[in-house]
């Protein structure tokens, strides 16, 4: 039975703390849907880039971001590895919009296949591994970590899967995913793609369990920034038969908090630097309209005209741009016509 061992520590307390701050500070805010595109866009880019690059691919941010806008026929396999990753990243958020996303075995295996398609033979796409795997250091190519057997996969994951299921309303959501992740890389479950597998199924929990920034957040750009601290803090030195036992979860869920922060402020700051551009700036008038929404539910013309001096064609404009940032829509026609907020 998978029982973690880890400790709330003041700095994973403070973290969790921190984390549900900004994410409070940015529910609160609107922003229009133009500049929410453009950042689901930037978050794609970067999320690819960093995944893959952790793993070895040699393809700079700009090649990355010319491949996703391009997607070009004749591919070699650095760019196939950044495509796959695009891919997996798009079904999985239309999968968590539509919120029928069942996080169990089955969804790994759809990750796994999708992102490793193309790059090892078909028969282990989609498929828990048959045969053992060692990890090694990336840079002296010794071996450092030997995974649990072959045999013993399928029901590790399966006690993983059952201890999310009986803790979700017990345990803080960020400690959960935290232990998903490190437990997922220490299973090693495939013969490819255990890192970028691990890193998109915990952006899928977070999202299930409310930390939904899916769409703009990268962490994987936190973990990139620093790949040898990220290996040294996600994963293990040794047999796992011998020290399965021991292992203590709590330096991983500080470092892996951590990079929550990171990632959003990040996020915000780049909300920020968007919304203050001249074609998506909000003035007194239009934050007028918006709170008058807030308070009754809509407006109509007149009273908008009962709030401002500003002429009737002018109000148009204002409703008109609003409406092209995403910000409201239009209803009824005519004399009957009113404004509500996009739901």
């Amino acid at each position: 039975m998978f029982n973690p061992q880890y400790s709330i520590t003041n700095r994973l307390l403070a973290n969790i703390k921190r984390i549900a701050e900004i994410i409070s500070d940015l529910n609160s805010r609107n922003f229009s849907n133009i500049i929410l595109v453009e950042l689901e866009k930037k978050a794609r880019e970067i999320s690819a880039f960093s995944s893959t690059s952790i793993e070895g691919n040699p393809l700079p941010l700009t090649d990355v971001k010319r491949i996703l806008q391009n997607k070009p026929e004749h591919i070699r396999d650095s760019e196939k590895e950044v495509l796959n990753y695009n891919k997996a990243l798009v079904e999985l958020n239309e999968l968590i919009k539509t919120d029928k996303a069942i996080f169990d075995t089955n969804l790994i295996l759809k990750i796994q296949k999708t992102i490793i398609t193309g790059l090892i033979e078909d028969y282990r796409w989609g498929k828990l591994r048959q045969e053992p795997v060692f990890v090694n250091n990336p840079k002296t190519r010794q071996t450092v970590y030997w995974p649990p057997e072959q045999k013993d996969v399928e029901l590790l994951l399966q006690e993983l899967f059952g201890y999310l299921n009986n803790q979700q309303n017990k345990i803080d959501p960020l400690i959960l995913a935290g232990i998903f992740h490190k437990q997922f890389v220490v299973i090693h479950p495939f013969i490819d793609g255990n890192g970028r597998t691990a890193r998109l199924a915990t952006k899928v929990l977070l999202a299930k369990m409310g930390l939904n920034t899916f769409n703009l957040f990268s962490f994987e750009n936190y973990y990139n920034q620093n790949v040898s601290r990220y290996f040294a803090e996600v994963g293990l030195l040794g047999n796992y038969y011998d020290i399965k036992d021991n292992l203590d979860f709590t330096a991983w869920l500080e470092y892996f908090t951590d990079g929550i922060i990171d990632e959003l402020l990040r996020v915000g700051k780049e909300l920020d630097k968007n919304s203050t551009s001249p074609s998506t700036e909000l003035k007194d008038y239009h934050q007028t309209i918006l709170d008058y929404i807030k308070t009754k539910g809509y407006i109509v013309d007149k009273d908008y005209a009962q709030l401002t001096s500003r002429a009737k064609p002018t109000r148009n404009l204002d409703f008109r741009k609003l409406i092209s940032l995403g910000l409201i829509i239009k209803e009824g026609k005519g004399k009957a016509t009113y404004y509500k907020f996009k739901e």
